[in-house]
Formats: structure tokens, C-alpha cells, sequence
């Protein structure tokens, strides 16, 4: 099982990779001799990277906060199999888990906003 996980990270790694490596003569600039045009690409540039940056923050933070709910939640329900009794214990500690879990997915959107906006 961990052995499957971990070939089906380096493939998604790969395609990452090669996808942006692709995508890199898209972003390149023509030569230009005025200073104004030199400025522009500066700023069209910088977008671009910031637009990068926002969507590597925001899959990094959802693929985690996603991994993380799912081994919460297959934790908390093996636990609720073993020992029915401990029911509302189990699922009030799962609760605050997963609301701690999506709150720092929020903070990384917060992040990518700044990074968009103010940046």
C-alpha cells in the first residue's frame, strides 16, 4: 500500500515538473529596446509568478488538510468500532480536530490572498 502511495507521489511529481517545464516558454518575453516595455514584462512577470505561488500554497494546504481529515476520520471511527461507549468522547475530539485542521487551511487562502493583492 505505502509502496503504491509512494509511486503515485513521484508520477504526480513528474507531471508537475514536467507541466511547468512546458509551460516556461510560454512565460518568456520578447526582447524589447524601450525601457517602458522592460517595466511591463518586469510586471507581467511578477504576476505570473505570484499566480504560481497562490496555486502551489493553496494545493499544498488542501492536499494536507485533505490527507489529514482522512486519517482523522478513519482513526476516529476505528476507535468508535473498538470502544462504542467512548462515542461522544471520540467525536467531540474529532470535531475540534478536524475545525483546528480546516482553520489552517483557511490561513494558507488568507496567505495566497496577501500574496495576490498586497504583494
Amino acid at each position: 500500500m505505502m509502496k503504491q502511495l509512494m509511486k503515485r507521489i513521484l508520477v504526480l511529481t513528474g507531471v508537475l515538473v514536467l507541466a511547468l517545464s512546458l509551460a516556461a516558454p510560454a512565460l518568456a518575453a520578447g526582447e524589447s529596446d524601450s525601457p517602458e516595455a522592460a517595466s511591463q514584462v518586469q510586471e507581467d512577470n511578477t504576476i505570473g509568478l505570484k499566480a504560481i505561488a497562490a496555486g502551489v500554497a493553496v494545493g499544498i494546504a488542501a492536499a494536507g488538510g485533505a490527507v489529514g481529515m482522512g486519517l482523522a476520520t478513519a482513526k476516529s471511527t476505528e476507535s468508535i468500532a473498538r470502544q462504542p461507549e467512548a462515542e461522544g468522547k471520540v467525536r467531540t475530539t474529532l470535531m475540534l480536530g478536524l475545525v483546528f485542521i480546516e482553520t489552517a487551511i483557511i490561513y494558507a487562502l488568507l496567505v495566497v490572498i496577501l500574496i495576490i493583492f498586497v504583494l
